[in-house]
């Protein structure tokens, strides 16, 4: 884990609201493993003990990549910090997504801005594994492909692809997956994760996400981002330490 001031080099708005960031941080882009985040601080002059938590979009060289919708007054700013003007990272911080073990084709599984560090995670494994990545959106405008191969698309208004969620699009390819030795990774919003982690135990496929809650610290010590573990119902994990990435098996969502 670093702290580091790293200059922001390139501006590009992907849609509408929809932003990517460009960030030369080498320090940093040796180290980090797709599905980890970082902690950033957006200004001195507004919230200054207030870090954000994003994910990393994608690595190249010294570069990283960080993706983003303008939510509130922070990431307002950030959106429209100059060129070449730093901001304050802390990271990698959290696990990420386990890239080993015995699957041969990947699934990606992205729902509006869950789509975020996938672009990282298919430049990791697409040399190694097949990937098929099954994106989802209110509509066209919230679907985002950036960075991403073999797509497929849902809406749930029927405006591209699919009519209806992306979990019943994976359905309507359940035959596909049973033919393949695959391996589910997945972002986007709570109830995405829920409907998509009792298609996976109904369907005996292994699946990670990576989850979202709100941070204060971004290591552990505040306590501030706690889910529920499927192992001990006593204990409760951290979205921040244990995650953001967790077997769908070891959390309740």
């Amino acid at each position: 884990m670093k702290i580091i001031d790293a200059p922001i080099k390139e501006h590009l708005e992907l849609d509408h609201n929809i932003y990517l960031l460009k960030v030369f941080a080498p320090e940093i882009t040796t180290i980090i493993k797709p599905g980890q985040f970082l902690n950033i601080r957006v200004s001195d002059n507004i919230f200054p003990l207030l870090r954000r938590p994003f994910s990393v979009c994608d690595v190249q060289g010294d570069n990283l990549y960080l993706m983003f919708n303008i939510m509130g007054q922070g990431t307002n700013i950030l959106a429209h910090k100059p060129l070449e003007s730093n901001i304050d990272i802390l990271g990698p911080l959290g696990n990420g997504f386990n890239l080993k073990g015995n699957y041969d084709t990947a699934v990606i599984v992205a729902g509006g801005l869950g789509a975020a560090p996938f672009p990282f995670f298919t430049r990791a494994v697409q040399d190694k594994k097949e990937i098929l990545t099954f994106i989802g959106g209110r509509t066209f405008h919230d679907v985002i492909k950036y960075g991403m191969k073999n797509i497929k698309v849902a809406t749930d208004d029927g405006s591209e692809g699919f009519k209806g969620n992306v979990v019943q699009l994976l359905n309507e390819n359940v035959a596909l997956f049973k033919s393949k030795n695959v391996k589910f990774f997945a972002c986007g919003p709570t109830p995405m994760l829920k409907a998509l982690k009792t298609f996976c135990i109904d369907n005996e496929f292994e699946c990670e996400a990576s989850t979202e809650c709100a941070m204060a610290c971004g290591f552990g010590i505040c306590q501030g981002c706690p889910i529920e573990s499927t192992q001990n119902p006593e204990k409760y994990l951290l979205v921040c330490k244990d995650g953001p990435v967790f077997n769908m098996k070891d959390i309740v969502i």
